[in-house]
């Protein structure tokens, strides 16, 4: 089956066709580093890690540029408000987010360039621009001349006409409300870089072009971010770069929000649920499974209940795993996955769907189990494991294993073994007959959160599920 994608600039899913054989490139939107990220602000970053990896198994060679906005309003407003410089601010929550990928096993970028680092291919751009008769200077300022491109807003299918844009703070000169900064001119106590157009600092879209341009070159496969960024950003961007010449991208991905009540998670809404926070009481392995789980085109309406949720399934996937494991050994992923998990990933990276053929493979496993076919649960094991490293969410992959740090695991070992004690007394008490002490024992490990299953090879233990 052809992998294909839906493109947004098309409104419709379409065969993906790379510009080059066996290799594919990926700019995506990345992090506005004014405060540490939600969950919301991550899952872009997950989904296309998701993509990526899927890319990769197909055999692709994947060059993935995510940008990092390290200047802007909100950057500038937050040193203000907190009296610290704007780079530290950056710099401080520049860390938080790649924390936050990290935890959440996203494969670093091929690059992450800064706004900041890339001033002068952004003056190129506009000096290009300008004597294109595309942009113009006014004030200190750089604005690009929508209605000098008359594909603009071809993107979100718009209509200029019925397009209101306020003039920004600061934003003199515009011939058009509706024309956008490339450029702002500095204000007292900003940070500022000097240009041919006077002293200032970019314009929120203009560094992507930048960038896009300089890492990716004249065209590229795949641009990507959060639907919100359809309009105004990526419209900017598409202007500014084919207005200067670049054919840009040649399709257009976006992943959907996660909300609260019904609301986008933001902060300024005060509804955010901030990463570091979460993997306090979840592990990050269960947050990928449920930020990762729904289609990337999908709102995730987030809840305590809907993450519970998400845990218990998780959880009868590695249930299944540590059982055959423990019948059967250590067993490496299949190198060949089910056709129908790949016909699912590959139909627009239908995640969903290729869960469903993962919980049908742990059913099968489980009865399997059963009848104690060691044979099957080897196997279905094998393809369970090669279905989730696909997704980045094998719970038996070293990266997991090391992710949760040496205390994790000797914490386990610690309670193994002293949960190991009860079980053997629990063991010696229904070997004597005595099952109220038995009972009794099985009951305290409950109370402690501890779930005992009695099994063929012995009585196991997990944490049970609320």
């Amino acid at each position: 089956m052809t992998l294909r994608l839906y493109d947004t600039s098309a409104r419709q899913i379409r065969d993906f066709s790379p510009l080059e054989p066996g290799c594919v490139s990926i700019y995506l939107c990345g992090a506005t580093v004014q405060a540490a990220p939600h969950i919301g602000h991550i899952r872009s970053g997950l989904n296309f890690d998701i993509m990526r990896r899927w890319f990769l198994h197909r055999g692709y060679e994947v060059t993935f540029i995510r940008n990092v906005t390290d200047i802007d309003d909100k950057i500038i407003a937050k040193s203000a408000e907190q009296g610290r410089p704007w780079w530290a601010i950056g710099y401080e929550n520049e860390r938080a987010f790649n924390a936050a990928y990290e935890a959440l096993g996203c494969l670093p970028p091929t690059n992450e360039p800064r706004a900041t680092g890339h001033i002068p291919e952004m003056v190129e751009m506009m000096r290009v621009l300008i004597d294109r008769g595309h942009a113009y200077a006014a004030d200190g300022n750089v604005y690009f001349d929508v209605r000098s491109f008359p594909e603009y807003l071809a993107l979100s299918n718009q209509d200029l006409d019925n397009l209101l844009q306020p003039s920004g703070e600061g934003e003199t000169g515009k011939r058009d409300p509706r024309d956008f900064a490339m450029w702002k001119a500095a204000k007292p106590g900003e940070p500022f870089w000097e240009t041919p157009f006077g002293p200032g600092r970019p314009g929120w879209h203009l560094e992507c072009s930048a960038m896009a341009h300089k890492y990716l070159g004249r065209a590229f496969d795949i641009h990507g971010g959060g639907v919100d960024l359809v309009f105004p950003h990526h419209e900017n961007e598409i202007a500014q770069s084919r207005a200067f010449g670049d054919e840009f991208a040649r399709y257009w991905a976006h992943n959907a929000w996660v909300t609260m009540s019904g609301e986008k998670m933001s902060k300024s809404l005060g509804n955010s649920v901030l990463v570091s926070e979460m993997v306090k009481h979840w592990r990050p392995l269960v947050l990928r499974y449920y930020l990762g789980t729904p289609h990337y085109r999908s709102t995730i309406e987030y809840s305590e209940e809907s993450l519970r949720e998400a845990d218990a399934a998780f959880g009868r996937i590695e249930g299944f795993l540590q059982r055959g494991t423990e019948l059967v050994g250590e067993v490496a992923p299949a190198e060949q996955l089910p056709d129908a998990f790949a016909d699912a990933m590959d139909d627009d990276f239908s995640v969903p769907q290729a869960l469903a053929v993962v919980h049908t493979t742990v059913r099968q496993g489980n009865a399997a189990l059963g009848d104690g076919d060691r044979t099957a649960v080897s196997q279905a094991v094998a393809q369970v494991r090669a279905m989730l490293g696909v997704l980045g969410m094998d719970p038996l992959d070293p990266a997991w294993a090391a992710a949760s740090g040496d205390g994790g695991a000797g914490l386990h070992a610690v309670v193994d073994s002293l949960v190991g004690l009860v079980l053997e007394q629990r063991q010696a008490a229904r070997a004597r007959k005595d099952y109220a002490t038995a009972d009794a024992l099985r009951d305290e490990l409950k109370r402690a959160g501890l779930s005992v299953e009695d099994t063929p090879s012995g009585p196991r233990w997990e944490l049970a599920s609320d």
